[in-house]
């Protein structure tokens, strides 16, 4: 199969014989419409399976298929078998090419095989698609029809109506399975029946070069009208190209350069593609092109189209890269666009390109000769930027539709088709395109290049050319004036870098030059002019003057006609250089490039008024002029450009031009006429912009100029574009400077000319709307410039804004905000520099940093860099900095006078160039800071860098670390620079960084701290250690030496502590990681004893080893206070090594703190230790913790506790085998005051080590505690512990927490209540805190808990047997036990017998309603209980207290228990039974009102006296109503009911303490004793309490009624008037409201006037009118007590009611607050107080402010008038603001209060002087429970008079000093009088 088949000789049904293995499988893989398809082309009786469904389901049906078919088609005919591989190859997909060439080759030519083809059925409803099915007939032997011309044109490879080439098989010379079409034997021997393709095969290849040599007329032609306008000749070599290096989308890494910018980002423009060291020309870059596509990338304006032209017409004439023998199809992206509807590649071709002369069959001829040899075809796609649409390479994979050169396509997808090798595979494909679009062709690009920008050398060049071309050869200076000028200006000369806009700048030169000279002859013309006037005047005198006179007149006119046109020639050549005044930014360069554009049109009707005028040409003045004239072509000119800006368009048809607009623009050259080719074929006229920076300029002007683009609008398209672009941002034709445009024209430079073009943009805009655009567009920038998140590109762009505005502030802002400005890995120009120092020198006295990070600079760019001034760093990163960029950069670093400093870090630099920037540094006194890390310098590199530091005075820090030097260069540095230096650290050679003192302490030559060194990971020999010590011996002393990561051995140790007997370290020198041996550690030790500075040894062998040596040399410490420690953790000590420890630490180490632990000591080596113990008389600490010590060193150790009086403490965990520390007091004698503790924690004691222990501590004579906690204690060894307990005369407290795991062990240790009558307290808690306390002496009470246990009821019964013989208990804690109902009753049927004083708690232990019940019996069967507290709410509650000798009343607390009824009758059952119970609480029980009406009739008849509360949320309103009159209803026994919010409070009376009397009818109810009935704040509306008018009216002897905080209304108010008569005994009234309502009180007035028994009302929040005031003025002077507060009424009410006041003369209670007074109402309250001495609470808040200069002394003559209270108990001033004089002038007769219970003086501007005058005054108010104080000036020395006063008040229970002047003093005085006060309950 794989030998070489020559087609025309092989029959194609051995073809598929010999193939059929492989084409049965690749068959087996197709859809079942595939098979169906080539089923059909078999005889229908032939055919098994006719339905697809059946395939789909039977697998072995489709195999089954595929083999018949073989079958039938291997010995069929060869026509019908042509036809039938001709199919398969249409059809099926995934086909080998080696297989496809082969059956392809053998079925290409079925004339071989007959002409017979076989018969075509009609249509019919088993053939509806029209195809053609072949079935056995008598014609069998016809041939079959050949398939469509449609299927044949799907695949690319067969061309169309020819022979198919022959098919090279797969070899090393054709890898890529190419098809190679090569002449075979069949075309060198005359075929006997030769072919209709064969004939014509001549005839096509003539069109071919027939419409190749039309193609190159077509480009020579194009080239004839490019060239007319060159200024210079094109040659490739001359064009230089950077090659780019590909990557492939999917290995492309990402460039994004921050957060900010995230996303697949790719560099712009500007980025860093074209490399200087990489690159060629355009020529050596596209020979080997052939076959590739090859991408050319470009900034607009780079020449991308020109050289494309270019390549064309070399083409040709048979020159360049491109063989000629190829078709050459030049298509322009820019024209593309304009082809709006679907076309083939037959159109694109013969239509669009370059239609031919010829017929369709030419046509034809052409495109199969072209499909037959795609190789033989260049492409050239110029300008991708500029289309529209994007290509999409996955998407051109998937169109089959390609595979067809007539199917209609969109062009985009013709151009992916080519791009991709979907089409004509094999095809040379040029593509040109900006950077930012080159993500859309990385997949596809098979080579990429940058086209670099012009060097100076060009550029001046160019511009010489373009004013020779121009004819100025004249005037041989004004060329190289024109280069003088364009290298003068950095805008026009970055420009100058792009061949466009290069011919953009000359235009611009040219404009100003002849300009220019134009004004100077015009001004030569204006003076020669004047002299001829002046002749004429002076020959009309006709002889009026003296001829000498004239004569003289004429020298003197002669003479100054000389002197002018002397000084016209002698203007020096820099006199007219510097008149002309360039553009300063590229904004203005475009402005006036559109002058010289104006200039062209010669004709224009406003030439012929010039100005005459002597201004410049560049000046204002004169574009104004320019502006003016062509105003309303400009505005329609930029509404052009601002329109295909918005579309994207930059070319434009005729028809989209305005007429006027078209003429205007192409006579001054704004225009350029390019030719258009339709999608019909027709060539038609089209126009665009010179350039697109110059449609982007005008589109600005418009933006500014007219009001079409809204503010908000704007805002959205001012954005700053960065130099990478996502994959998902819109693509645009242009160059992204709009921006720039706009910032430029905001520039108030540009105000003017923005002005006149306002004015022909439509509307009446002047000049206050240009200024305000342009400070919105300012506005913007400088949002933009205060953002904190812009990344480097962007940042660079801001300063080209800020540059192009000229705004100085905005550009100090921006140094402001960014201390350093962050430029990382982008390309930087000259340009951008000059924005930079733009930005930079306009911050004046702001400094900044500049960051360059892996940036490409030019060279130029390091020239422009010293203009930045005031640059305090410079950073430079990336190994693109090499030597000679340092050499370049040293030269310049002087010149940064502001520099402090230098980074040069991960560059190339050597030793070379670090010797070009120590040369330079020396130049840099200022410099603080260097970093040269991670470069490529050695130890002599290091050299130069030390040598030149001592020469930097400044200097603060430089770092040397990553580079090739060695320890050499490191002892160097130390010893260049060891009098300098305050840290030097060196890890290995990756870090070496060197700090030095502040300049300040130089000067002082004194340091605040000693130099450290660190040199870690060394590789040290013995030479270089006697280097380095030899070095540190020549320096100062050494706070911190640091040698860790080194081997070291025994002689090299002992050399080092040589070295530090004779020099000091005063802190630490560290060895860590450095494999010391037993050995070595002996040789450390003994520098403890040895060197008395040395007090701190920390060793660790072990991984990772440690090794420490701190010194005290320095440190101000008292000899007493120095501590001493040894740490030999994880050393692997065994006891030999602890014994040769000891010997090399001698016998006066002083040692204070010893650390072995993580050693392998054991009991041995702990023995050898404690026997230590008398020689360290300093120690304060052992730590021998993970030692293998066992039980038995346990042991030891207690007795060594019990021995040692220095040892106080011993804390071993885990038996000994974790944690051992012992720690001592050196000074403790031996006294039994000290306390010594015993811990063993987490250890399993067995009984022997139980009893082996306690016997060594029986030993101790100090107070003991023992410290079991957390350890297993076995039942056995708890008894042989209780065995002991008595002998234990020391212990204090014995800890067992987390040890009680059961309740037996817990009984067990609570027996020791029996047997021990020190025990003060028992606290034992399930695997909880527990322990037991002991007393010297008998204990009088003691405490027992015992809780979370689970006890049954014979544990109960065991621990009441115990609590019976046990001593007398104060508490008992039994909660969380489980206990339930029944164990709480066996428990409380026990109280009797147990001696409890204070209280049981059985909280928590699962109670229900019954057992709660079962608790409250406690209160009959015990007569010491005195309360029961029980609720089982979520926090169950159950506590039982007690009283002593039974003379208490007795309380019932019952809460949240949900109570049934039956559960209420027994509470009731209890009540009656126990008559000392006083008080019963019920409180949120879900009691209904049903059972509480049960309840009050139950104890109606059990006679008993009791106060009950009961409380729930149902309780108000009416329900409350309701609830009162059935309660006094059902219990004739009722003293006091009422309610008050949601609780119900009625006290029950002995029937024995009332008589009921009865009514004189029969019928009607006895009365009641009820005395006192309220209903407050409980919601109760004024209709409601019709209810009780029938229960009141049975009340007689009621005494006082509250209805309080209600609504009454009108209704309420008719119900007290209807009974109020019949109660002749109620005194007090109280009706306070919450509604205002001046009806009611005047419809109570009357009834309370007719009310003699009446004594105290209170009326407070009511509204009172003057007909109630004057009632209520005959009802007040019998009142014992009024309150009056919150009332409203007029100034006349109020006085009435005052002067009623007067009249009072038994008043106790009066309370006006907060209501104001007058001074008339002052005045009668005075009268008040001075006529009702027995007053004796009075609330008076807020009547008055002292604050007011005319109440004042009125404040001043009330307080005088209470000096006759003598009763007072309340009193309330708050707010008076009374200062210090009213507080002192109240404490004068504060002493004669000594009732007084109360006092408020809040807000009342109290002092410390007038405060302590109150406190003193305080001390006779014995009886003082509340004093208010907030919100006054109190400081800290009331505070401290407070702390000696307080605490003499010892029935103060409230207290509030809140919003005073405390202070932190005072706090702290005034905490500690609170601790003193134990009645205190409340403070604030």
């Amino acid at each position: 199969m794989e030998e070489e088949v020559d087609p025309e000789e092989e029959n194609v049904c051995s073809v598929l014989d010999q193939e059929s293995t492989e084409l049965f499988h690749i068959l087996r893989l197709q859809s079942p419409s595939v098979i169906m398809e080539l089923l059909r082309m078999m005889p229908r009786d032939t055919q098994k399976y006719t339905d697809e469904a059946i395939l789909m389901s039977l697998p072995s049906a489709v195999t089954e298929c595929i083999l018949n078919m073989l079958q039938y088609f291997k010995t069929a005919n060869a026509t019908v078998c042509c036809s039938f591989v001709q199919s398969v190859c249409m059809l099926c997909e995934n086909i080998p090419m080696h297989l496809e060439s082969r059956l392809m080759s053998a079925a290409g030519n079925p004339t071989t095989y007959g002409t017979i083809s076989p018969r075509t059925e009609p249509l019919s409803p088993e053939n509806t698609d029209g195809r053609e099915i072949s079935e056995p007939s008598e014609m069998d032997e016809k041939p079959s029809s050949l398939p469509s011309e449609e299927q044949i044109s799907k695949r690319p490879r067969i061309a169309y109506g020819t022979i198919s080439p022959r098919i090279e098989p797969l070899s090393p010379e054709n890898t890529d399975g190419r098809e190679i079409s090569e002449p075979s034997e069949m075309d060198e021997k005359p075929s006997s029946l030769p072919s209709e393709e064969q004939i014509s095969k001549r005839p096509r290849i003539d069109h071919w070069e027939n419409h190749i040599s039309a193609v190159r007329g077509l480009l020579l032609k194009r080239w004839d009208q490019l060239k007319e306008n060159l200024v210079k000749e094109i040659q490739l070599e001359d064009v230089w190209v950077g090659l780019r290096t590909m990557n492939k989308a999917k290995d492309r890494p990402d460039e994004t350069p921050g957060p900010a910018d995230r996303g697949n980002r790719t560099p712009d423009s500007d980025g860093d593609y074209g490399c200087t060291e990489s690159r060629l020309t355009l020529e050596s870059f596209l020979q080997g092109s052939t076959g590739e596509v090859t991408v050319l990338v470009g900034q607009t304006g780079s020449g991308k189209t020109l050289l494309m032209s270019h390549l064309g017409q070399q083409w040709a004439h048979g020159l360049g890269p491109i063989p000629s023998t190829h078709l050459f199809v030049l298509l322009e992206f820019r024209q593309l666009n304009l082809l709006s509807h679907p076309l083939s590649l037959f159109e694109l071709l013969f239509r669009y390109y370059l239609p031919p002369q010829g017929d369709e069959d030419e046509k034809r001829a052409i495109l199969d000769y072209l499909l037959s040899n795609p190789e033989q075809s260049c492409w050239v796609l110029d300008g991708y930027d500029e289309f529209h649409s994007k290509i999409t390479r996955k998407e051109a994979e998937r169109n089959k539709a390609l595979l067809d050169p007539k199917s209609l396509l969109p062009v985009a997808d013709l151009i992916s088709g080519l791009l991709s090798r979907q089409m004509l595979p094999g095809c040379t494909v040029v593509i040109t395109c900006r950077i930012r679009d080159v993500t859309d062709l990385e997949g596809t690009a098979d080579k990429m290049g940058y086209l670099l920008g012009w060097e100076y050398r060009e550029i001046k060049e160019y511009v010489e050319n373009f004013f020779r071309i121009k004819g100025q050869s004249a005037n041989q200076g004004l060329g190289k004036r024109a280069v003088d000028l364009l290298f003068s200006s950095q805008h026009l000369l970055a420009m100058s870098s792009l061949p466009a806009l290069c011919n953009i700048c000359c235009m611009c030169l040219e404009h100003l030059l002849m300009e220019e000279k134009q004004e100077r002859t015009r001004q030569e013309r204006t003076v020669e002019e004047d002299q001829r006037r002046t002749e004429q005047r002076r020959n009309k005198l006709k002889g009026k003057v003296d001829r000498g006179v004239q004569a003289a007149e004429d020298r003197k006119g002669g003479s100054h006609k000389q002197q002018e046109e002397g000084e016209r020639e002698e203007i020096p050549h820099s006199a007219q250089f510097s008149s002309l005044q360039m553009p300063s930014t590229v904004t203005q360069a475009y402005l006036t490039l559109l002058g010289a554009f104006l200039s062209c049109d010669l004709n224009h009707a406003g030439r012929d008024h010039e100005p005459k005028t002597t201004t410049l040409p560049q000046s204002p003045w004169y574009l104004l002029t320019a502006l003016s004239q062509w105003r309303s072509e400009l505005c329609k000119l930029s509404q052009l450009a601002w329109r295909g800006f918005l579309e994207n368009k930059i070319l434009f048809r005729e028809e989209d031009i305005p007429q006027g607009v078209l003429e205007f623009s192409t006579r001054t050259g704004i225009f350029t006429q390019v030719e258009h080719r339709c999608e019909d074929g027709m060539l038609v006229r089209a126009y665009c912009f010179i350039h697109r920076t110059l449609q982007e300029f005008l589109a600005a002007l418009r933006i500014m100029t007219s009001a079409e683009l809204s503010d908000t609008e704007l805002r959205k398209r001012f954005t700053l574009k960065t130099r990478w672009t996502t994959r998902s941002e819109q693509r645009t034709a242009f160059t992204d400077s709009l921006h720039l445009y706009l910032c430029g024209l905001a520039s108030t430079h540009c105000t003017a000319a923005l002005v006149q073009l306002a004015k022909g943009s439509g509307g009446a805009k002047g000049q206050h709307w240009v200024r305000k655009r342009q400070g919105f567009v300012l506005k913007l920038l400088e949002k933009i410039s205060l953002s904190n998140t812009l990344t480097g590109p962007k940042i660079l762009e801001l300063c080209h804004c800020i540059q192009e505005s000229q705004d100085c502030q905005l550009a100090k802002k921006v140094v402001g905000m960014r201390p350093i400005m962050e430029l990382r890995n982008i390309r930087l120009l000259p340009k951008d520099v000059d924005a930079l120092a733009f930005v930079v020198n306009s911050a004046d006295d702001l400094s900044t940093g500049l960051d360059f990070r892996a940036c490409s600079m030019e060279p130029e760019c390091v020239d422009v860099l010293p203009r930045c001034q005031y640059i305090h760093c410079l950073s430079f990163r990336g190994r693109k900095y090499d030597d000679k960029f340092a050499e370049k950069l040293s030269s310049l670093l002087p010149s940064f006078t502001t520099l402090r400093k230098l980074e040069f870090c991960v560059t190339s630099v050597t030793d070379t160039g670090a010797a070009s920037l120590a040369s330079a540094l020396q130049n840099c006194p200022d410099m603080t800071e260097l970093n040269l890390s991670d470069n490529y310098l050695t130890d002599k590199g290091i050299t130069h860098i030390a040598d030149i530091c001592t020469k930097l005075p400044r200097l603060n820090s430089v770092r040397l670390g990553g580079n090739k030097s060695s320890l050499k260069g490191v002892v160097y540095l130390i010893g260049k620079l060891n009098s300098r230096f305050q840290h030097l650290q060196a890890d290995g050679m990756k870090e070496v960084s060197v700090t030095f003192f502040p300049n300040s302490d130089m000067k002082s030559q004194t340091c605040i701290s000693e130099p450290t060194i660190r040199l870690l990971n060394q590789s040290w020999t013995e030479t270089e250690m006697q280097s380095l010590m030899k070095t540190l011996a020549r320096g100062p002393a050494l706070s911190i030496l640091d040698l860790s990561g080194s081997q070291w051995n025994v002689e090299t140790l002992k050399s080092l502590a040589e070295f530090l007997s004779r020099h000091c370290i005063t802190k630490k020198m560290m060895v860590n990681h450095s494999c010391l041996s037993i050995e070595g550690l002996l040789v450390l030790t003994a520098l403890l004893s040895a060197y008395p500075a040395v007090m701190e040894l920390n060793i660790r062998l072990q991984s990772p080893d440690r090794i420490s040596l701190v010194s005290s040399i320095g440190k101000d410490q008292p000899t007493k206070e120095i501590n001493k420690k040894l740490c030999l953790s994880y050393c692997g000590l065994l006891p030999a090594d602890l014994v040769r420890v000891w010997k090399s630490l001698g016998p006066s180490s002083g040692i204070t703190h010893l650390d072995l632990s993580s050693n392998s000591l054991g009991d041995k080596a702990l023995k050898k230790l404690l026997d230590q113990l008398r020689r360290l008389n300093n120690i304060q600490e052992i730590n021998a913790s993970n030692n293998d010590i066992s039980m038995e060193g346990v042991a030891m150790l207690a007795h060594a506790l019990c021995s040692h009086h220095n040892l106080t403490e011993i804390h071993i965990c885990n038996g000994g085998r974790e944690q051992v520390i012992l720690k001592f007091k050196p000074n403790t004698r031996d006294d039994e005051q000290v306390l010594k503790m015993f811990r063993l924690n987490q250890s399993s004691l067995l009984p022997a080590d139980m009893t082996r222990l306690c016997r060594r501590l029986v030993q101790c004579r100090c107070n003991l505690e023992l410290d079991l906690s957390h350890s297993l204690l076995k039942d056995d060894a708890i008894k042989k512990l209780l065995k002991v307990l008595p002998k234990m005369a020391s212990l204090r407290r014995l800890n067992v927490s987390h040890c009680i795991v059961s309740t037996n062990e817990a009984l067990t240790l609570a027996t020791c209540l029996n047997d021990n009558q020190r025990i003060t307290s028992v606290e034992l808690r399930c695997q909880g805190e527990s322990f037991i306390c002991f007393d010297r002496v008998k204990a009088e009470q003691t405490t027992c808990r015992l809780t979370n246990f689970n006890l049954s009821s014979d544990n109960v019964g065991k621990l009441l047997k115990i609590l019976e013989q046990g001593p007398q208990l104060s508490d008992l804690d039994l909660s969380r036990n489980h206990l339930k109902d029944e164990g709480v009753k066996y428990f409380v049927d026990s109280l009797p017998r147990l001696k409890i004083m204070n209280f049981v708690s059985l909280s928590n232990n699962c109670l229900t309603q019954q057992g709660a019940l079962d608790v409250a019996i406690a209160l009959s069967i015990s007569d010491d209980v005195s309360a029961v507290e029980v609720s089982l709410g979520t926090e169950e509650r159950c506590l039982i207290w007690f009283g002593q000798h039974g003379h208490y009343d007795k309380t019932l607390s019952l809460r949240e228990s949900s109570l049934k009824l039956n559960h209420v009758a027994r509470l009731a059952e209890i009540i009656s039974n126990c008559p000392t119970l006083t008080r019963v609480e019920l409180k949120n029980n879900l009691v209904q009102l049903d059972w509480i009406e049960v309840l009050v009739k139950l104890l109606n008849s059990s006679n008993v006296k009791c106060y009950i509360s009961i409380e729930e949320c149902w309780i108000k309103s009416e329900e409350a109503v309701n609830l009162v009159c059935r309660c006094l209803d059902l219990n004739s026994n009722i003293h006091t009911i009422g309610v008050h919010q949601n609780t119900l409070n009625l006290s029950l009376i002995k029937s024995t303490e009332h008589s009921i009397v009865s009514c004189d009818s029969s019928d009607q109810a006895p009365s009641l004793a009820t005395e006192k009935i309220s209903l407050v704040d409980c919601v109760v509306q004024g209709y409601q309490l019709l209810a009780m008018n029938s229960i009141i009216l049975r009340c007689p002897s009621l005494t006082e009624l509250d209805l309080t905080y209600n609504s009454l209304g009108v209704e309420g108010a008719e119900f007290l008037c209807s009974v109020l008569p019949s109660l002749p005994n109620l005194t007090t009234l109280g009706v306070c409201s919450k509604e205002r309502n001046e009806d009611v009180v005047l419809q109570m007035s009357e009834a309370l006037l007719q009310s003699a028994s009446l004594q105290c009302v209170n009326l407070s929040g009511h509204m009172i009118s003057e007909r109630a005031a004057q009632l209520l003025a005959r009802t007040l002077p019998r009142l014992r007590s009024v309150n009056l507060s919150h009332c409203m009424w007029s100034l006349t009410g109020r006085l009435l009611l005052m002067k009623a006041l007067e009249q009072c003369v038994t008043l106790e209670g009066l309370c006006l607050s907060p209501v104001y007074l007058d001074a008339d109402s002052r005045e009668c309250l005075v009268q008040v107080l001075r006529k009702n001495t027995s007053i004796h609470r009075l609330k008076l808040n807020k009547i008055a402010s002292g604050e007011e200069p005319c109440v004042a002394e009125g404040v001043l003559i009330l307080l005088a008038a209470m000096e006759g209270l003598t009763q007072m108990e309340e009193i309330e001033l708050e707010g008076w603001k009374m200062v210090d004089i009213g507080v002192e002038k109240l404490a004068r007769f504060l002493p004669t209060w000594t009732n007084l219970r109360k006092i408020n003086l809040s807000e009342n501007h109290v002092g410390d002087q007038s405060g302590e005058k109150l406190l003193e005054a305080l001390r006779s108010c014995g009886q003082l429970e509340e004093l208010h104080l907030s919100r006054n000036k109190l400081g800290y020395i009331t505070a401290a008079r407070m702390a000696l006063v307080l605490p003499l008040l010892t029935h103060l229970t409230v207290l509030n000093l809140s919003e005073n002047c405390l202070g932190y003093e005072g706090s702290v005085s005034l905490s500690k009088a609170i601790a003193c006060m134990k009645n205190l309950r409340k403070i604030k």
